[in-house]
């Protein structure tokens, strides 16, 4: 993701917001683009056609259980929420305008665009939303990014089952105007906005579906840059052609963007290569040997990949030194050099660099801030890793000769050449034995979230440019909260950032720096690196914008001519 710094309404960092939408004129970090032209064959000249290789399939695309990037990027394609991204600027998109709150930050006021409509032709009406975040909510629906919805009126308590669903603080005031309350003010709203989270789903479409709504092209309506044709067809491929019915649809220049699951890097070169892709992801020995290649295209995410030990599960993980350990024993920089290429950077810290800057001081990083508890377990040192190990199995009284986990992680070939550089690193450890398991993306995600794992590799990106995306997910109650492990202090610690302290930007931060700072000791989940998208993409290509959500915004893609 770019290294934006945002100022949050009375918080953390500095936003650019836009009240209508053309397509900003921002680019992510890049070596230079690619000299290829795309070959064409019938009644779409080829130049309105991008092609593209994904690196897995669409695990969903009902917005109320999206997790992952595909989900997060198809539905950015094809969903408008009342706020998007364009490159680094929020603008507005279902809503006519950026709103202000009123109400001492408590209500906001929506006006749906009049010209806001599905693709099935249907208005876009404010009921739409509100049916959607009611859905989100309902404990029925088991939605994991419920906890985006805690600041607003009842939804902690409709989500705990205490309230009914249509108590939440949102309602139609009328077809187009949808007026939102809040319990307490959220310096980040206007963010989460932009999320897929907070996307309006076709009340008719999800009430005739029912449980399969999402799960194939039939079952949608879109409100986005594009529709979604040929989804979940057997070849591992997808169309996404331009909506006519968007409101925006004038500034939309493709006509379809055309996707292809290619998960081995050999190919996806060799595809390039041979002008039948446009942009692919290049890891690894392609992307150390492309560097410097014309067409090479570099851009950093506010992402953290990382370790999550179960400790539910795997009771030896709920001692601190065992897991100090294993950090302990994992060469980053060696990782980074010798197995993943493409610009990732070392990390050592949950939450990345670049997400957020101190309110008192803009040139001071929030992970700056917390480097020197980072330090202490996140540096590469086998000698301390074995003390502690050993240390930890006696304080669990473990005899065992021999301690067997499997390491569970996605099955990219860039993936499964991580997960055998971190076998080599763990097994290390004196008695440890680790199996690997690397899985379709969907796959992992579900073990993920079952908490079928004994350890699982990941990424976690931002939904949005405050530290508490990340430091959120590991609160006791958490959805995300795989590890299931539980600290009070560390809660009580996000707490206080989200109550007492929310419209208080020092203490705030102060919340989060010595929230982060615990996380550095205890290693409840340990950063490995801030990955970064290595891509060959074609030179034409133009405005392919990487946004602070991580998501590249392809409405204002097009050909330069």
């Amino acid at each position: 993701m770019k290294l934006n710094k945002f100022l949050l309404a009375g918080a953390i960092t500095i936003l650019s917001v836009g009240f209508a939408t053309g397509c900003a004129k921002t680019s992510t970090s890049k070596s230079q683009s690619s000299s290829t032209t795309a070959s064409s064959k019938p009644k779409i000249k080829q130049a309105e056609i991008v092609r593209i290789a994904e690196r897995d399939v669409i695990p969903t695309m009902d917005s109320s259980h999206a997790a992952g990037p595909v989900s997060a990027q198809n539905l950015a394609n094809t969903m408008d929420g009342l706020y998007r991204y364009e490159g680094s600027q929020l603008k507005a998109a279902m809503a006519e305008k950026i709103v202000k709150p009123t109400n001492k930050g408590l209500t906001y006021t929506f006006k749906i665009r009049p010209n806001a409509k599905w693709s099935n032709g249907d208005q876009v009406s404010a009921d739409d939303f509100v049916s959607a975040w009611q859905r989100m909510v309902d404990p029925a629906t088991k939605s994991q990014n419920a906890y985006l919805y805690e600041g607003i009126k009842n939804a902690t308590e409709i989500t705990a089952g205490s309230k009914a669903v249509d108590t939440l603080g949102v309602k139609s005031i009328d077809s187009k105007t949808l007026r939102v309350t809040m319990e307490k003010p959220i310096p980040y709203f206007d963010q989460l906005l932009a999320s897929s989270a907070f996307y309006p789903q076709n009340a008719k479409l999800v009430k005739k579906w029912g449980s399969q709504y999402g799960t194939n092209s039939k079952t949608l309506a879109f409100n986005g840059p594009y529709t979604l044709d040929h989804w979940n067809s057997p070849d591992n491929t997808w169309t996404e052609v331009k909506n006519k019915h968007y409101w925006n649809a004038k500034n939309v220049k493709l006509n379809k963007v055309q996707y292809q699951v290619v998960k081995d890097p050999t190919t996806s070169l060799n595809l390039y290569q041979s002008n039948k892709l446009d942009r692919v992801m290049v890891s690894g020995e392609i992307a150390k040997q492309m560097k410097d290649h014309k067409d090479f295209e570099l851009a950093k995410k506010n992402a953290t990949y990382y370790i999550t030990p179960n400790l539910k599960k795997l009771p030896l993980m709920n001692n601190a030194k065992i897991r100090q350990a294993i950090s302990l024993s994992i060469n980053r920089k060696q990782l980074i050099d010798k197995v993943l290429g493409g610009g990732s950077a070392l990390s050592n810290s949950f939450t990345p660099r670049g997400l957020a800057f101190d309110p008192a001081d803009s040139t001071k990083d929030f992970v700056s801030e917390t480097s020197k508890t980072a330090g202490i377990y996140g540096k590469y040192d086998p000698a301390q890793a074995k003390k502690l190990w050993q240390a930890g199995l006696k304080e669990t009284g473990n005899t065992d000769k021999t301690i067997n986990l499997e390491l569970l992680a996605d099955d990219l070939e860039v993936f499964k050449s991580q997960s055998e550089f971190l076998q080599s690193e763990l097994e290390k450890l004196p008695g440890l034995k680790i199996t690997l398991s690397n899985v379709p993306t969907k796959t992992r995600l579900m073990r993920q979230s079952s908490g079928d794992f004994d350890l699982v590799a990941a990424p976690n990106a931002a939904d949005f440019a405050d530290p508490t995306s990340f430091l959120d997910l590991l609160t006791t109650n958490s959805t995300f909260n795989y590890g299931k492990w539980s600290n009070a202090k560390y809660d009580a610690l996000i707490k206080n950032s989200s109550t007492t302290d929310v419209n208080k930007p020092d203490a705030r931060w102060k919340d989060l720096l010595a929230a982060q700072n615990l996380l550095n000791e205890q290693q409840p989940v340990i950063a490995l690196y801030q990955p970064a998208g290595s891509w060959l993409s074609n030179r034409k290509l133009k405005g392919m914008n990487l946004c602070p959500n991580s998501i590249y915004d392809m409405a204002c893609v097009k050909f330069e001519k």
